[in-house]
């Protein structure tokens, strides 16, 4: 699968550095959605999470814990659905590559990260793709 570098707009919004913020970068490239406007809800959707859950380590800089309601919400919203792509005790059975996937804008989550792939090119800060051996989990479509 091809991979181009996108870093979701979050040079220009001004954040330097490393990060674990893959699902701010993967919904501002595959909504079009400014990064800054994307970070400023999730991280809401986080703070909101740690005050009811207790939990201390979810933001948007740091990661984002994407089964929780909230999220799945937000995303609804925006008029995507959830396509899962493996099950438990089902194995791999897609992988992050072009002819595994639809076309279009969709968002992959995979082992500990999430990234957008558009018209099955990756769009994300690096390569995710383990040479097409990395397993996707489901994806988001509009």
């Amino acid at each position: 699968m091809r991979f181009q570098f996108d870093d979701g707009g979050r040079g220009a919004a001004d954040y330097r550095g490393t990060t674990g913020d893959c699902v701010v970068r993967a919904v501002a490239i595959s909504t079009q959605q400014p990064y800054q406007a994307v970070y400023e809800v999730l991280g809401e959707g986080c703070r909101t999470e740690r005050l009811t859950r207790g939990r201390r380590k979810a933001s948007a800089r740091d990661g984002i814990h994407v089964q929780r309601q909230w999220f799945k919400r937000y995303m609804e919203r925006l008029g995507w659905r959830w396509t899962p792509t493996m099950g438990i005790g089902t194995g791999c059975t897609t992988h992050l590559r072009e002819h595994e996937l639809p076309a279009g804008r969709i968002i992959v989550s995979l082992s500990k990260h999430y990234a957008a792939v558009v018209d099955g090119v990756i769009h994300d800060n690096h390569d995710p793709s383990r040479g097409g051996t990395r397993c996707v989990y489901g994806y988001w479509s509009k």
